[in-house]
């Protein structure tokens, strides 16, 4: 802060410098004296001013000093001019009278600047003596006549600074009007430094009225990933993290909202709020309404899970350390007033926290981490059982992400969604009631590719979770019956170790009928069925369901169509075909491939490239 004044005073001492030059020449003139005149009296005037910013630049810690550097450039341009415009008019010789003609019409443009620069300086100490009376003059300023939006920006971001709790307030629901009319306004408050004073407002402040109007222009703000970047690069994550566990619910709702946008557009920053602690703190608010104390949760699988829960968890009041009992305390006053919010209020949170915590999962192996090594799971099953609308979605769209991390990730799948867990047993159970109620495809498709993500999770016993997914090759909806196909298709994938028996449990479900109809659909919904029908020829070939819906006849034909078109039928279509011509040709081989078997499936890869050119 003092380099920062440091310059501004130096900024303002040429221009001084400058005013005082021109004074002393316009005494000296010899023509155009009545000009020169006029001309000294603006200057004089102008001068004074410069003085006065100087002065309120030393006393007023908080300044905004960005309209000064602004101005000042201007108003430079302008006295260089005069003084110039002024010299000429001392005594001097014939000859340079002659080279150097000054006319009146100089010196009305050159007043016409002058008072730009009054102007500007006018509006200028204006908007920063206004602190005392907290009366803002919203007029333009002359260097704002092209373009007024700078001015208003200028003032809100000035009253940011200087004025008082209720003037600022009402300055951040002003530039929050601002972004939302145009992305250029949006720019204009960052580059014109509105990031910083509103970050503060939210983070010190004690009016939750306040908190919410800076959330509310923050969260504007973040509309692409180079804005997110600048409020991530000004301290914003975590500050958002602390004011999001510890404020009023009005105030959180508005973090988190801020929280959801700026990882919508910035991947960056949806790792670093991970790394501030902001998963842990979503998923205690949505447990504080969701989880009674009775529900119970996995073990954390970390240290600093289990140093973190307990540090969260509310104290006994019968501890002896005052310190335990102050924490206590708040916790009681904390469940205490949420209890008095209304139901619209905490509704309202539940989702925002949702879904912040849904666009932090999206794509991220570490977060999805985070959230299961809390009570997440169990607590994102009890709402997607209770709730309903948007909050439902948003938990399912969560949990989707966070299976779809599992599938990629063996020691997240293999620590969160052991069998013995009661919370991975409680999202099974809400996902296999979604896939079989069927209410809305927006819930049944993300149920369903969750399942599909956690196929190598579940035991051969599990067949529960097959019947469903086989109901919906069915299904008059394609987008569904696509899914459930490659869901199955994950189950019986031969990298599926278990895959031999749930390819058996497909077919003892009725599945291969609705899976041979699939091949008359659409071409991407074909391509998942016929994908499907070949795993369940390679893994039980001897079906005699296989035999009987001529599954033989049905690959034939349709890999005629789409060998070409997709690369990975290549090599898997020609087996699954072997497999069914040994079986049905009554050959039973103790290993399907043998090496004496090696150019006949070559041969059968060519034949099915040269039947689908031709």
């Amino acid at each position: 802060m003092a380099e920062e004044k440091k310059s501004i005073e130096e900024e303002l001492s040429y221009p001084i410098l400058i005013c005082d030059k021109i004074l002393k020449s316009a005494k000296e003139s010899e023509s155009f004296k009545l000009e020169c005149s006029e001309v000294s009296k603006r200057v004089d005037c102008l001068a004074q001013m410069l003085r006065t910013t100087v002065i309120l630049s030393t006393s007023n810690p908080s300044l905004y000093d960005r309209p000064i550097h602004r101005i000042l450039s201007e108003s430079v341009k302008n006295l260089d001019r005069a003084l110039t415009l002024v010299r000429k008019c001392k005594r001097a010789g014939l000859l340079r009278r002659v080279v150097t003609i000054t006319t009146a019409a100089d010196f009305r443009k050159l007043f016409s600047l002058l008072d730009s620069s009054l102007g500007d300086f006018r509006w200028l100490l204006g908007v920063f003596n206004s602190q005392a009376t907290g009366d803002f003059d919203l007029a333009l300023p002359p260097i704002a006549n092209t373009d007024p939006m700078l001015a208003w920006v200028w003032t809100y971001l000035a009253i940011l600074h200087m004025g008082s709790l209720q003037n600022r307030t009402e300055a951040a629901n002003s530039l929050s009007s601002l972004a939302l009319d145009s992305e250029r306004n949006k720019q204009i408050i960052i580059t014109e430094g509105g990031v910083p004073p509103l970050l503060k407002l939210l983070k010190e402040s004690s009016s939750s009225e306040a908190q919410i109007a800076a959330a509310t222009v923050l969260a504007h703000l973040a509309g692409d990933p180079e804005s997110v970047r600048n409020l991530s690069g000004q301290m914003a994550v975590p500050i958002a993290v602390q004011v999001l566990g510890e404020s009023p619910i009005g105030v959180q709702i508005s973090v988190a909202f801020l929280i959801a946008r700026m990882v919508g557009q910035d991947v960056d920053s949806q790792e670093e709020f991970g790394r501030e602690n902001a998963i842990r703190k979503l998923v205690s608010i949505l447990c504080f309404e969701t989880l009674d104390s009775k529900d119970s949760f996995d073990k954390p699988t970390s240290i600093h899970s289990l140093v973190q829960i307990k540090k969260e968890m509310p104290v006994p009041a019968r501890s002896s350390n005052s310190m335990h009992s102050e924490g206590s305390s708040r916790g009681r006053d904390r469940r205490k007033e949420r209890e008095n919010e209304s139901p619209e209020e905490k509704f309202k949170l539940m989702i925002n926290c949702s879904e912040a915590l849904w666009v932090l999962a999206r794509g991220s192996v570490s977060n999805s981490r985070r959230i299961c090594e809390t009570k997440g799971l169990l607590c994102l099953a009890k709402i997607i059982e209770k709730e309903k609308g948007d909050l439902q979605f948003n938990c399912m769209m969560t949990l989707m992400e966070i299976a779809t991390a599992a599938e990629s990730n063996a020691d997240l799948r293999r620590v969160s969604f052991k069998t013995n867990s009661p919370a991975a047993k409680a999202v099974v159970d809400q996902l296999i009631r979604i896939v079989i109620e069927g209410r809305s495809p927006t819930l049944q498709i993300p149920a369903i590719k969750s399942v599909g993500s956690l196929a190598r999770t579940f035991p051969a016993r599990e067949t529960r979770i097959i019947r469903p997914l086989v109901n919906q090759l069915s299904h008059k909806n394609p987008d569904i019956a696509e899914e459930a196909a490659v869901a199955l298709g994950k189950f019986a994938n031969p990298e599926n170790f278990l895959c031999v028996e749930h390819s058996k449990a497909i077919i003892e479900f009725d599945g291969v009928l609705p899976l041979t109809r699939l091949l008359r659909s659409t071409e991407r919904t074909q391509l998942h069925g016929l994908i499907l029908l070949c795993y369940l020829a390679l893994n039980v070939g001897s079906s005699e369901a296989l035999e009987k819906s001529r599954a033989l006849t049905a690959l034939e034909l349709a890999g005629r169509s789409m060998a070409a078109q997709h690369p990975s039928l290549r090599e898997l279509l020609p087996k699954a075909i072997y497999s069914l011509e040994l079986y049905q040709a009554g050959v039973h081989p103790q290993r399907l491939f043998h090496d004496r078997d090696v150019e006949y499936i070559k041969g059968t890869l060519d034949k099915h490239g040269k039947d689908t050119r031709s």
